[in-house]
């Protein structure tokens, strides 16, 4: 017997998880098959994620990885969730996006943020020569876009992306607070919120995007993006255990010694104290856990609190077998399976 669908598209983000026991380059290959299994699933897109300095994570040279991804697939939009501009020459970006976009036309995404997805000094060692702190993120953005519009016809040199000028490449403003959803709501761009590990600006972000926005071309209406973990499995109890890995990687994040993701173990068995505990819930609490029916009913609402136009969805999960069977599960619930 069908069950109600969601009616919402639904997308993936994956920061490229490197596990303890498993070399980066099983990383690799398990984002490629997760991503061919998503193409089938009917999910949207596959966002990978700009992250530097994290043993946990693969995903730094984020339009490599997009590269290779796009690749390995046919139909599925690839894109950056997202990649941080201040890190970054405009022109670079412009550059690498077009030479993507040019590759696979029609499937690329933009994605854009302005935090430095690391600690100080890897930030500083990035930017050596940059002189952004991220205050002129929109300065950044403005260079960015112009880079991408066509050709002039005018005798005057000009600084150009090739590849990249004349392509029309959807841009995404990323955030965790109200700034990027106040500019992408005046430039007319869709938004996507990090409500999956900063969740305290999410409803009013998602307002100040609402009532301030402003129609283009590319959006005549609001779009909103919203990110959520989803650990989803056939039983309760075992989707329990599975999310004792993303709590175990974030306890360790506010310990301030990221790592490799750990295997789980049992709920009762964390170890970490009441503060701590609170400080992780609190971070993680647009977090879904559970079985189908559970997944379920937890989504809906989700969706009728937001009103979001699409969700796109982490899982960290240590075994890669379940990792793929959560997002199965997720993609069954949304169709109504």
């Amino acid at each position: 017997m069908s069950k109600p669908k969601l009616d919402i598209p639904i997308s993936v983000l994956d920061l490229v998880p490197v596990v303890e026991g498993q070399s980066v380059e099983q990383s690799f290959r398990n984002t490629l098959e997760l991503a061919q299994h998503a193409e089938r699933w009917g999910y949207a897109r596959y966002w990978l994620a700009e992250h530097h300095g994290m043993p946990g994570v693969a995903s730094s040279a984020t339009s490599v990885v997009i590269a290779y991804v796009a690749a390995g697939t046919r139909t599925i939009r690839v894109g950056s969730g997202g990649i941080m501009l201040p890190n970054h020459a405009p022109l670079m970006v412009a550059e690498q996006f077009g030479t993507l976009e040019s590759m696979f036309p029609g499937r690329i995404d933009l994605g854009l943020g302005r935090a430095p997805g690391s600690d100080f000094a890897t930030t500083r060692a990035l930017r050596r020569g940059l002189s952004s702190s991220g205050d002129d993120f929109p300065e950044l953005l403005a260079e960015l876009r112009a880079y991408f519009q066509p050709p002039a016809e005018s005798d005057s040199p000009r600084v150009r992306a090739v590849p990249g000028e004349g392509l029309n490449i959807p841009i995404w403003l990323l955030g965790s607070s109200g700034f990027s959803a106040q500019l992408a709501a005046y430039l007319g761009l869709p938004f996507a919120f990090a409500s999956h590990f900063a969740p305290d600006y999410l409803m009013q972000a998602l307002e100040l995007y609402r009532t301030g926005f402003r129609p283009s071309d590319d959006c005549p209406e609001p779009r909103v993006m919203v990110g959520l973990n989803v650990i989803a499995a056939d039983t309760d109890e075992e989707a329990a255990v599975l999310s004792t890995s993303l709590y175990q990687q974030f306890l360790n994040m506010i310990r301030g010694r990221p790592g490799r993701m750990k295997p789980p173990t049992h709920p009762d068995r964390l170890d970490w104290n009441d503060y701590e505990k609170s400080v992780v819930m609190g971070q993680l609490r647009y977090t879904i856990v559970g079985g189908p029916d559970t997944v379920r009913a937890k989504l809906a609402e989700f969706k009728k609190q937001t009103g979001a136009d699409e969700f796109i969805i982490s899982a960290a999960i240590y075994d890669h077998r379940a990792r793929m069977r959560s997002y199965e599960i997720v993609a069954d619930v949304v169709r109504g399976r």
